[in-house]
């Protein structure tokens, strides 16, 4: 089989980069943000130093079960947030995938769809990996809607996970194969 002749980490949209130390000044403003942060993580919402983002970009690139990415548009190379694969068994082919785009604006206009296009084919092509899973917060609908676009299955849930604001909130667990994955993009 030939080599691909297209950029795998270049999309219409957006491009994934590495994840460097500068970027950690983007990802400290993205965090003053606290429904980016509510979206994000079970953590409570709290800011994080530059520091602390370096210190974790550092210990992390160094980690052979993750890999980090920044998302960047392709039209002026700004910062959008961030994508990973996390988590990676190698074992078994399987990984967990996290992203997140830091500033509302850029929410809804297909920039993570983009994304999550380039980061399978960059597990399932050139990492050779088998099974791709994520979670979601029930409340996220706008996630669910775009994963179950992409092709994610529904696995379970992790019933009342997630207490924010006095109401429990499921966590819900999402995966796709391979093979589902190539069956959507052709």
């Amino acid at each position: 089989m030939p080599l691909r002749e297209d950029n795998i980490l270049e999309g219409s949209l957006v491009r994934l980069a590495a994840l460097t130390e500068d970027d950690a000044v983007h990802l400290v403003r993205f965090q003053r943000n606290a429904a980016y942060s509510r979206l994000l993580d079970t953590w409570p919402a709290r800011p994080r130093s530059k520091d602390e983002i370096v210190k974790r970009i550092k210990d992390e690139a160094k980690r052979d079960t993750v890999y980090h990415f920044s998302i960047r548009r392709m039209d002026d190379d700004e910062f959008l947030g961030f994508a990973e694969l996390d988590g990676i068994d190698w074992s078994h082919g399987s990984c967990g995938l996290g992203i997140g785009l830091g500033d509302p604006d850029n929410w809804g206009k297909g920039y993570g769809r983009d994304a999550m296009k380039l980061l399978l084919t960059f597990a399932f092509s050139e990492m050779n990996l088998h099974r791709v899973g994520l979670t979601v917060f029930a409340y996220n609908e706008r996630a669910r809607a775009l994963y179950e676009k992409m092709g994610f299955v529904h696995e379970g849930t992790q019933r009342e996970r997630l207490h924010r604001d006095g109401e429990r909130y499921d966590m819900l667990d999402y995966g796709i194969l391979r093979r589902e994955w190539e069956a959507s993009i052709s």
